[in-house]
Formats: structure tokens, C-alpha cells, sequence
């Protein structure tokens, strides 16, 4: 991201870009801050979006090889192609040879960095790589944020914040916002605001729900069960989440038996370090191994009972919920 900052400073840029990774707030912000640097917002002529799988390839080309109307550069900006996966040998070709008065600047969420594109764009460019941020990186920016509107946030409602949205800096934007306008006459924001206000991630309230399986806590398990079902959360989806983070429990729970060091755990099961340490470890060492493995296969049978249509969505994944947080569950 450094080069991308120096680039912009020094006004000499590279004819190829690619911004990649999984936090889309950063893709975004990187991928806007090049674009007013490149050309004016005024230059319609010279500036074009492509988005989307079914992009014309053979547009793009012809667009690259054009000369920029009475301008330094023409600007391509090419969103979520694909092509970073499937591949495409057309486009390959085109960054090698890539006129020196073009730019192309690739946004997608995946690559395969073995592919020929992605190695091409490394060679030519720059492969700028936007990851979820660590939490001191996460509490540095919301305070900056919050600095820019005169506003001050506890310690502990930072925490809750976070807690709350996780790491993703979209949902962090969007709660900090309404929290702004909420306190718009008050410089602090305290954990009361946040609890009032900012909006539980689902995935949140699934560590929630395993976490009150995991203390027996049956009622707080199925209440958050049912407030999911409020907010018209289909069923299928949250036995999908409740077994993938079981899934991700008891990888969790092998690499520290094995002696892995947290950053290794992190890097290898996609988990954020702040999570990982907080939230993910405590809880994974409240199962035994073997719960954990028998909570998947109940998770399994309760997918095939809906989808043999033995039992119904809603329900199967209510009695799972019971089962587990029973303590008959907690000897299986």
C-alpha cells in the first residue's frame, strides 16, 4: 500500500495495477484515491468501468489500444472479471505489451497468484494485496475518524464496537457514522451508545449462539436462534454458519494441541489475529475434540433432513440447537 502512496505522491505511476484481497473497504478507498489521481473527474473521455463477469473482452482491448483524447493517460478501471481465476490469455497478452499512455487498474476480491495474469500484472504493475486490518490497526483508524468530527470514544466502548461489527471496515464505517449523528451535540461515545445503536453482525451472534451451547445456557442459545429468524435470516444459512464455525473451532482447537504459534493459526484458517486470540481460542477450549466433531456430523444430518425434506428448515435447526446445548449433547 506504501507504493501506491508514493506513486500517488510523485505522480509517477505504473501502466498496470491490481487491488485484491478480502477487506473491500480498502479495494475501494485504493482503488478511488488512483482514479483521482490518474485523471480528472471531469474526463469522462478518457476514463472507463468495466464490472462484472460477462465484461466484453475485446472492448477492453480495443479501448487499451487507443490513443487518451488530449490527455497524459487513458484509465481503465476492470471490476470483479474473474479473470484473476479462470484466466485469460487475451488479457495476458495485452498487459505485456501495454501502451505506455495506458493504465489498467484490476479490483477483484480473488486471484490465483500461479495464474499468467497475475504474474504478468506483478511483472508490469504492482499487486497491491488489502487484507482485514489487526485490531491496533482498526482502533488507530476509528479514532482518526472520530478525531475528524470532534468526537472521543471509552476504551471499552472501542471494544464494543468492534465486537459488534468484527473487522470488517465497511460495517465499522457504517455503525461509527450513525454513532456520529446519534452524539451529534456529545463529544464521547460510550459502550451505552454503542449497545443502543450498532447492529450485531450475524456471524457475531453465531459465536454468541455456540458460545451458550457451549455453557449449557439452552435459552440464550434458542433466543438468538429466534432473533436471527426475525430478521429474516434463512435457516439453511444459519446451520451453515453454526457448522462452519464449528469447523473452524476445532481446526483451532488441532493447530494448538499441535503447538502452532497464533500468527500461524491465523494465516492458515483466514482468521483474524484480534479474533483469533479473543474470541476464537477461549471458546474453542471450552469443547473437547470430540464435541466438536460430533457437532459437525449433527450439523450434516440436520443439512440432509432438510434437504430429503424429513424434517422442516426451521425446525431441524432448532432441535440442533437443543440437542447440543443439552447434556446429552455435551457427552456424544
Amino acid at each position: 500500500m506504501k507504493r501506491i502512496a508514493q506513486d500517488i505522491k510523485s505522480g509517477q505511476f505504473s501502466n498496470v495495477y491490481l487491488l485484491y484481497g478480502e477487506e473491500a473497504y480498502l479495494r475501494k478507498q485504493y482503488r478511488d484515491n488512483l482514479k483521482k489521481a490518474l485523471v480528472t473527474e471531469e474526463d469522462t473521455m478518457n476514463c472507463n468501468l468495466f464490472s462484472g463477469k460477462e465484461i466484453n473482452e475485446n472492448e477492453v482491448i480495443d479501448l487499451a489500444e487507443t490513443m487518451p483524447f488530449f490527455a497524459e493517460r487513458r484509465v481503465l478501471i476492470i471490476e470483479n472479471s474473474g479473470w484473476f481465476k479462470t484466466g485469460n490469455d487475451r488479457i495476458v497478452e495485452l498487459v505485456k505489451t501495454l501502451s505506455s499512455t495506458t493504465v489498467l487498474l484490476f479490483v477483484e476480491e480473488e486471484v490465483d497468484k500461479r495464474g499468467k495474469l497475475f504474474k504478468a500484472v506483478s511483472a508490469k504493475g504492482y499487486a497491491a494485496l488489502c487484507v482485514m486490518q489487526d485490531e491496533a490497526t482498526l482502533k488507530k483508524w476509528i479514532m482518526g475518524l472520530l478525531k475528524k468530527e470532534n468526537k472521543l470514544i471509552t476504551s471499552d466502548a472501542l471494544d464494543c464496537l468492534l465486537d459488534r461489527t468484527g473487522t470488517n471496515m465497511e460495517n465499522i464505517k457504517r455503525e461509527l457514522e450513525k454513532l456520529i449523528c446519534y452524539k451529534y451535540y456529545d463529544e464521547g461515545i460510550t459502550v451505552e451508545d454503542v449497545e443502543q445503536l450498532c447492529v450485531i453482525q450475524i456471524q457475531n451472534q453465531i459465536f454468541d449462539m455456540v458460545e451458550a451451547v457451549a455453557r449449557k445456557n439452552q435459552k440464550q442459545a434458542l433466543d438468538l436462534y429466534y432473533n436471527l429468524l426475525a430478521l429474516k435470516e434463512a435457516p439453511v444459512k444459519i446451520l451453515a454458519l453454526i457448522a462452519r464455525q464449528f469447523n473452524m473451532l476445532l481446526k483451532v482447537k488441532e493447530m494448538k494441541r499441535k503447538g502452532y504459534q497464533d500468527s500461524v493459526i491465523a494465516e492458515q484458517t483466514g482468521l483474524n489475529a484480534y479474533f483469533l486470540k479473543k474470541k476464537y481460542i477461549p471458546q474453542a477450549a471450552q469443547f473437547k475434540q470430540t464435541q466438536l466433531e460430533a457437532a459437525l456430523r449433527s450439523c450434516v444430518e440436520a443439512d440432509e433432513n432438510i434437504k430429503t425434506g424429513r424434517m422442516s428448515d426451521i425446525l431441524s435447526v432448532e432441535l440442533i440447537i437443543i440437542y447440543l446445548s443439552s447434556e446429552k449433547g455435551s457427552n456424544r
